[in-house]
């Protein structure tokens, strides 16, 4: 998905493109989907795709919702992030490179993986 800034201006408000587009983190604590117990599909606000279960969520008390898998292999693009003088792996959605958060090895469930997402990344589908 090949859109244009003026596109992602056009469908983002300021804070969700200062979040998806810029790379930004929103305040820990206080998204919409940090405490958020349905039962359902979490989708990438950018383009509406499937990215993570209300299955695969869990609760680690960091400030941001927690999964510790994708919805299916592939949906996740990893990318070495260097800023703020950490080395982190970001997470984006493969489909529109939409930044989601980071993704650390770190979590308490098989997989060992702790995908840490923005709220404000996501929309939420009921099942």
């Amino acid at each position: 998905m090949n859109k244009t800034n003026q596109d992602w201006n056009s469908k983002l408000t300021t804070e969700e493109y200062r979040v998806m587009r810029d790379k930004g983190t929103e305040m820990p604590f206080k998204g919409e989907y940090y405490i958020h117990n349905d039962n359902g599909i979490y989708k990438c606000k950018g383009c509406n795709e499937a990215l993570f279960s209300s299955e695969s969520k869990f609760d680690t008390s960091c400030g941001w919702p927690s999964f510790d898998n994708e919805i299916s292999e592939g949906k996740i693009k990893e990318v070495v992030d260097k800023t703020h003088g950490m080395k982190r792996t970001e997470i984006v959605y493969a489909n529109c490179d939409s930044h989601l958060g980071h993704v650390f090895n770190d979590g308490p469930t098989e997989s060992g993986l702790r995908y840490c997402v923005n709220s404000i990344s996501l929309d939420f589908e009921n099942k």
